[in-house]
């Protein structure tokens, strides 16, 4: 079975996309994660859900999580509207790491290997350069974990 074969219809983000609007993305269709495109459409990087609830904890608090019992409600409600203020471009890393992307005619073992190789939740399944659809973890072990 190739790539291409299990590959879903997944959204999008462009770089300058509003945070908020990923975030928001994310939570309503309960994504593990979100492909980021460049100006071309192509796949620049996967925003990992896991990377948007990070900005949403000031540092302070990751470094001392016992905090969190202490900060008021209403700043926590406020946290969120953080994200508005900043774009998608702004949370990915500095230097992009290497892409999560497979060929369209990847195996799933070829498709397996990447996604633990990059610790990602999800891959982008391209080709000709072109995003074809995404496979998930929860996808991949659906495939390979008989009921």
């Amino acid at each position: 079975m190739h790539a291409e074969q299990i590959a879903e219809p997944y959204p999008v983000v462009r770089l300058d996309t509003n945070a908020r609007e990923a975030a928001e993305l994310l939570a309503s269709q309960r994504l593990p994660g979100i492909i980021v495109v460049d100006n071309d459409q192509r796949p620049y990087s996967v925003l990992p859900a896991s990377q948007v609830v990070r900005c949403l904890v000031p540092s302070y608090v990751q470094d001392d999580p016992s905090l969190a019992r202490v900060i008021d409600e209403s700043l926590a409600d406020r946290v969120a509207d953080k994200l508005a203020q900043v774009t998608v471009r702004q949370m990915l890393p500095d230097e992009p790491a290497e892409l999560p992307v497979v060929n369209h005619d990847d195996t799933v073992l070829e498709v397996a290997a990447i996604m633990a190789r990059l610790r990602c939740p999800l891959v982008a399944v391209v080709k000709h350069k072109d995003i074809v659809g995404a496979i998930t973890a929860a996808r991949l072990l659906q495939l390979v974990i008989p009921h």
